[in-house]
């Protein structure tokens, strides 16, 4: 009877961490790669945001964390802007992506990739400045900073 128990046990904490685990990876929480300024700013390589899929950071500071994407649009220009927009950001559901749409996790509007940036309100993703040359995307702290409110 013991050994029952004891199997049964670890059956339920092999479920436990199974589903947990996957709903870390279905709600996205482990989709963010976490960001570090140097001088104020964080540099993102080129190299690294250039296969035409979204990719999403997080910098913490001061105990707030704001959260961003950076993706290669399909007009071949590399946008930036808050995992939020401006009317669905109390939800904290962010974008995922799809093809050269992000979609709005909480209400399914569709963006086209190669508006972000150019376009700010309503459900759309929020624009974050950055600044971009041949190697690196460059984006200041206080303009992540900028987006808290967001979170």
């Amino acid at each position: 009877m013991k050994s029952i128990r004891y199997f049964a046990a670890l059956v339920a904490f092999v479920m436990t961490v199974f589903i947990a685990g996957n709903g870390y990876a279905l709600f996205g929480l482990g989709k963010y790669a976490t960001v570090e300024p140097e001088n104020g700013t964080v540099t993102i390589p080129v190299a690294d945001v250039s296969d035409g899929d979204a990719h999403y950071y997080i910098y913490e500071k001061d105990g707030s964390e704001v959260k961003f994407f950076l993706l290669k649009s399909s007009d071949g220009i590399i946008r930036a802007a808050f995992d939020a927009c401006d009317v669905c950001f109390r939800e904290k559901k962010g974008y995922s992506q799809d093809g050269d749409f992000m979609v709005c996790n909480n209400c399914g509007q569709r963006f086209h990739s190669s508006r972000i940036n150019e376009v700010k309100g309503g459900c759309n993703p929020s624009p974050l400045k950055r600044v971009y040359n041949e190697k690196n995307e460059t984006i200041k702290a206080r303009d992540i900073m900028a987006g808290r409110g967001y979170f």
